[in-house]
């Protein structure tokens, strides 16, 4: 996990959402959807990328929020 992104994250008592890089999660939810709008949010003040897992642990899902160093470049 890189340490510049906010992980949403299945546990066995629902949902958690957790910095790359720490040992605990920064908070518990009780359903997905509350735990990636959190994240969402999080991810927006941070500037970072926010990775949505599956309840099989798989990243279903990418958000980049921050500065990107490679913008796409339209072609004119």
């Amino acid at each position: 996990m890189s340490k510049r992104s906010v992980h949403v994250i299945p546990s066995t008592k629902g949902w958690v959402v957790k910095n790359g890089g720490a040992n605990k999660a920064s908070k518990h939810f009780n359903d997905k959807t509350s735990a990636v709008t959190w994240a969402r949010d999080k991810s927006k003040a941070k500037g970072s990328e926010l990775v949505i897992h599956g309840r099989d642990g798989m990243i279903r899902e990418k958000s980049s929020y921050g500065k990107d160093p490679l913008p796409p470049r339209d072609k004119k």
